[in-house]
């Protein structure tokens, strides 16, 4: 396992590169793809850097991108976001990230979380733990009681507009602090144990692919609503494990409102 945890590093320090270096950059282009969803020229530049680094340090093993899809039909899986956080990027806000994950079947096996305009990255492997960019192993909290909680999603709007607007009205009513610290950071944050939920009404594969394992590696959990361990289903719950079952009942039993 550590043999396929260090690639994804060293795809990420190729990501880094690039991000880094068009962040902010004056001559930045930016389109809108059918979805309506921007995409830069880094967004590209960088998956298309991570293919062909793949291909040579894992030929035959199936990649899917956000950017250029899928390819290939392999029992292993690269799952690429070159930028998670896009619309910060395109905006010069720094809390954006590269994200890589490797799939065997359904469970991500390893995953690297990797923001370098914020000078944090993260990482895990199945079966030996999650740790930071400072080599320090990380946990998730223990706050049992939603009343106590820090609660974080991405943007309230998607509640109402894809599912579970009421189960999120309830969660605003009760936890402690509800903030929208958005994307990769707020599942991070759970990691760490610095805060206790993130919930996401509208993801992606890519999106939480390396959520998955670093969740799960500290000591926390992963679900989609419905309380699923998968990555497909267009929703997704992390928690410090101790509230997940609540949330889940929160979350899942209000689909369609």
């Amino acid at each position: 396992m550590s043999s396929h945890l260090d690639v994804a590093l060293e795809l990420a320090d190729i990501a880094d590169s690039i991000t880094q270096a068009r962040f902010r950059a004056p001559d930045l282009r930016v389109d809108t793809k059918s979805d309506s969803t921007p995409v830069t020229d880094a967004d590209r530049t960088t998956e298309q850097a991570l293919r062909d680094a793949l291909q040579r340090l894992r030929p035959g093993q199936e990649i899917v991108g956000e950017e250029f899809g899928g390819e290939g039909a392999a029992e292993w899986r690269w799952i690429l976001d070159p930028i998670d956080g896009t619309v910060n990027y395109a905006n010069g806000v720094p809390v954006w990230a590269t994200l890589i994950a490797l799939m065997r079947g359904d469970r991500a096996v390893c995953g690297v979380v990797s923001a370098p305009a914020l000078g944090r990255r993260w990482w895990a492997a199945t079966g030996q733990g999650a740790f930071t960019d400072s080599g320090e192993r990380i946990h998730v909290s223990r706050t049992p009681r939603l009343e106590d909680a820090y609660v974080s999603c991405t943007d309230v709007r998607d509640f109402a507009t894809r599912r579970g607007e009421q189960g999120f009205r309830t969660v605003l009513e009760r936890a402690r602090v509800v903030r929208a610290f958005g994307d990769f950071w707020s599942h991070m944050l759970v990691a760490e144990g610095v805060i206790d939920v993130a919930v996401e009404a509208w993801v992606n594969p890519w999106d939480v692919a390396a959520t998955q394992v670093i969740m799960i590696e500290a000591g926390g959990r992963f679900s989609d609503f419905d309380g699923a361990v998968r990555i497909d289903s267009g929703t997704v719950i992390t928690t410090n494990g101790l509230l997940h079952d609540e949330m889940v009942t929160l979350m899942g039993s209000t689909s369609g409102s």
